[in-house]
């Protein structure tokens, strides 16, 4: 697979465009924090550029299926590019409608890239090294974030807040470029671009359904993998609010750069913890773990605490969600597979959204301190009552193959 040059392009493109991408997020936080007083607004400005990727999804979904993957990738790089430009705009009107529109923009090329690029994978890969590339590629994107973030953190210490987005657009270019260096077997993409007539020929997202009601096992998981997004979608404004609270623009780098080691650490760790423990006490274990975290967040002022309590949330999904994702690829019928993960998906997105705006609105209207107490606690009976549930019905959570 190291051969493999399409494979080095890839993972260094990601390593590029992860480090641009992480340093306009903080780059956003930042210019909120400035520029809008209110979580709730916050909130809403976050969630334009998630609903405008929701609602490009479907259609991105068929143009992926449709055309060259290069020539997706290609396209949805050019238009990060172009986003950008418009947080320049912002920056220099001070306008946060701009920003609006680079979001919008980030969003709508992300939903094109990231499904092109899993989609290209299985492509430049033999099967047997798509599980090893898969585990690369995760731990690429942490790395980036790590030191994408550590670096924002720092810049905005000892510079202006546009450095961050012309490390992002730099980035971006530099990403546009490894694409076009990328060379996809042409006998794979035509053999999947006929594919796309059996696929039109399915029923979509409704056989899903039947799926998961005969597969008690996927069910709970698929349940149960959406409740550390309490945690993931409050997780922006959470930094936001701590950083306020501490009075301390460092601290989100930080934040970001511990919760990111503890979460490459936790997805080496499940490698030797899965040895010992079963898929289901992981499962329960993580979850606690992430709902207690949130509660633990109540002393938030502690900068000290606060570092702890990212580092466990990062350990525990770096546990969790590599578990999840086991379940899922064994367990699912593989007909499934392709309309079964757009849908968790898109339903991951919507999720997001609705937890992005719930937290603005508690940080406006109970504080940080309450809101935490609040998550933590649905988080933890959330998971007490499935267990319970699972308990009682008999079902064995596990990831052998059907």
């Amino acid at each position: 697979m190291w051969k493999n040059r399409n494979v080095w392009i890839i993972l260094i493109g990601e390593l590029i465009a992860g480090l641009g991408l992480w340093a306009s997020i903080i780059g956003n936080l930042e210019f909120m924090q400035e520029k809008v007083p209110s979580d709730f607004v916050k909130s809403l400005i976050l969630s334009s550029g998630l609903l405008a990727g929701v609602l490009v999804g479907p259609l991105a979904g068929r143009v992926i299926d449709q055309s060259r993957k290069k020539t997706v990738l290609i396209y949805s790089s050019a238009g990060r590019v172009v986003s950008v430009v418009f947080m320049f705009i912002a920056l220099a009107t001070g306008s946060i409608w701009w920003m609006v529109v680079f979001l919008v923009l980030l969003q709508i090329s992300a939903s094109f890239y990231f499904p092109a690029l899993q989609a290209t994978l299985p492509l430049i890969v033999g099967e047997k090294d798509l599980l090893q590339l898969n585990g690369w590629d995760m731990n690429v994107s942490t790395i980036a974030r790590v030191a994408g973030t550590a670096l924002a953190g720092l810049i905005l210490v000892y510079s202006a807040i546009g450095i961050l987005y012309l490390l992002s657009f730099v980035a971006y270019i530099a990403i546009l470029l490894f694409t076009f260096m990328l060379k996809i077997p042409k006998e794979e993409s035509q053999r999947t671009i006929q594919s796309d007539e059996n696929t039109k020929k399915g029923s979509g997202f409704k056989e899903v359904f039947p799926m998961l009601q005969a597969n008690l096992s996927v069910k709970m998981t698929f349940i149960l993998s959406f409740i550390p997004l309490l945690f993931l979608g409050s997780f922006n404004l959470l930094v936001i609010k701590i950083s306020e609270l501490q009075d301390s623009a460092m601290i989100k780098g930080m934040i970001y750069t511990v919760e990111g080691i503890s979460f490459m650490v936790g997805s080496f760790a499940i490698k030797y913890i899965g040895e010992k423990w079963s898929i289901e006490r992981i499962l329960f274990v993580c979850l606690i773990v992430i709902g207690s975290g949130e509660m633990l967040l109540y002393f938030a002022g502690s900068s000290f605490l606060t570092l702890i309590t990212f580092a466990l949330f990062g350990f525990s999904l770096g546990c969790f969600f590599p578990t999840v994702m086991t379940i899922f690829q064994k367990q699912v019928p593989k007909e499934f597979h392709g309309r079964f993960f757009s849908f968790r998906n898109m339903l991951d997105r919507i999720m997001f959204q609705i937890v992005l705006l719930s937290t603005g609105a508690l940080l406006d209207f109970i504080g940080l301190q309450f809101m935490v107490l609040v998550f933590g606690a649905i988080s933890v009976l959330t998971t007490s009552y499935y267990w319970l549930q699972i308990r009682r019905g008999g079902v064995q959570i596990e990831a052998e193959q059907i």
